[in-house]
């Protein structure tokens, strides 16, 4: 069955290069210019795939995502990207993206996350339609590379060694692509209950009318589209471990229905007058501030403290610089043997503006970043063309506020970029407006026609 892609995009001519690109690979596509336009389409079609622009001309990306949601949750939908957006694209993955990329956009890179992503989310021929829960072998474990070499990674290993082997419920607190999962499966692994199943649920992706029958179950006929009888979370982790990621976004309804399972330790299927008894160890993750919540009304106070036996906070990387190299060595070697490249050298220049740079996504930033770097760099040593623009534009800026007194300076970073090449760049993403790009650069107009003279760039 032929997929279909609505691409959503107000650049007429890089919608229709899409367009061409996806065609020839066997997709059927539509395309939209506006957040107005895709959302008709949406409501009146089915896609398979929505890809689409962040800064649209009446929304952004997010406001777009909620809707595509809110009519076709099944739907895959991946963000491209300018480099400013990436901390909003992070926020999107939240709320339901299942991934985001860069611009300009690598076409290859492009069909990676679309054939992946649908191989993921493919339903089998048997199952209802309700959003998969994760399974331990839909995750990569992350241990190969979660080095602790930081003085907060040590610190959370010990935390991790000392919980796992109890009984206690757990709340994992940490931004967005932390390893909060890992740190889940590490518990579970290190426990007495090693040998039972560990369960992974995405409560994000749960609504409200759906959540009950995921966690506890429905029998055949309880409610519209029960065509059989279904055996929830809960009771398949029976003696193991269940793990709700981001447990914040539960409905209050079902948050009370959770604290009666976790108090009385039995479940009751939708439709059903018979509860079963269910032995689980509870853990949960949170990019939220659950008490913050809890005083806002927003999360029960009870089932906070029942949860809260033990808390872990996962720093993001920015606060613990010295475990980005091992993670980026570690997914050099998975993207190698992924695409069958040979990219063995990262130049220290690249490896210290890597180091330096914030990672607003952590490690799921790294690995897309490592892994769109491996597939575009030619040789054997990781090209510095082949970063994306919002790290070198980063590692600008941070050198340029370190040699404010000298305006010569502003724009010298040791990546292999060359002034000329950053300086055009600018110029052409805001239009060769010359106070835009002055003020993107962070120099002023003279510095910035100082230089036009120097490397002889024209504006005709």
């Amino acid at each position: 069955m032929d997929r279909k892609i609505l691409i959503v995009e107000d650049d007429t001519s890089f919608s229709i290069t899409l367009k061409t690109f996806l065609e020839r690979q066997g997709f059927k596509t539509e395309t939209a210019s506006s957040a107005q336009k895709a959302s008709e389409k949406i409501r009146s079609g089915s896609y398979d795939v929505v890809l689409t622009d962040f800064r649209l001309p009446d929304q952004n990306g997010i406001e777009l995502l909620k809707i595509i949601k809110e009519n076709r949750k099944e739907t895959l939908v991946i963000l491209m990207t300018a480099y400013g957006d990436i901390r909003m694209a992070v926020k999107a993955i939240k709320h339901g993206a299942y991934e985001y990329i860069a611009k300009p956009v690598n076409p290859e890179e492009l069909l990676d996350h679309i054939n992946t992503g649908l191989k993921k989310h493919s339903p089998n021929e048997n199952d209802e339609k309700q959003p998969a829960s994760k399974s331990i072998t839909e995750y990569p474990v992350l241990a190969e590379y979660l080095e602790a070499t930081s003085n907060e990674s040590k610190l959370m290993h010990e935390h991790i060694s000392l919980v796992a082997p109890t009984e206690m419920s757990v709340i994992i607190q940490g931004e967005s692509g932390t390893g909060k999962e890992f740190i889940a499966r590490k518990i579970h692994e290190m426990s007495r209950r090693n040998k039972n199943p560990f369960i992974a649920v995405d409560c994000g992706a749960l609504s409200k009318d759906l959540a009950g029958s995921e966690f506890f179950g429905h029998l055949k006929g309880s409610f519209t589209g029960a065509i059989q009888d279904k055996t929830g979370q809960f009771e398949v982790a029976n003696h193991g471990t269940i793990f709700l990621d981001e447990i914040g976004n539960l409905s209050y309804d079902i948050q009370i229905k959770l604290l009666r399972a976790i108090q009385e330790r039995q479940i009751r299927k939708i439709g059903s007058n018979k509860d079963i008894a269910v032995d689980v160890r509870i853990i949960v993750a949170t990019n939220e501030d659950l008490q913050k919540e809890v005083k806002n009304g927003n999360f029960r106070e009870d089932l906070y403290h029942r949860l809260n036996e033990f808390t872990i906070h996962v720093h993001p990387l920015r606060e613990r610089k010295s475990d980005i190299q091992p993670f980026v060595n570690h997914f050099l070697k998975k993207a190698n043997a992924e695409l069958g490249r040979d990219v063995k050298v990262i130049p220290d220049n690249l490896m210290e503006v890597l180091v330096n740079y914030s990672w607003p996504g952590n490690i799921r930033e790294v690995k897309n970043v490592i892994r769109r770097a491996v597939l575009l760099s030619k040789g054997n040593e990781l090209d510095k063309s082949a970063l994306p623009r919002e790290i070198i534009f980063s590692a600008v800026k941070d050198q340029s506020k370190s040699d404010h007194n000298d305006s010569e300076n502003y724009l010298k970073v040791q990546t292999g970029i060359t002034e000329k090449e950053i300086i055009i760049e600018t110029l052409q993403k805001v239009k060769y407006n010359k106070s835009k790009a002055a003020k993107l650069l962070n120099i002023d107009r003279r510095t910035l026609y100082n230089k036009l003279k120097l490397y002889g760039i024209s504006l005709d």
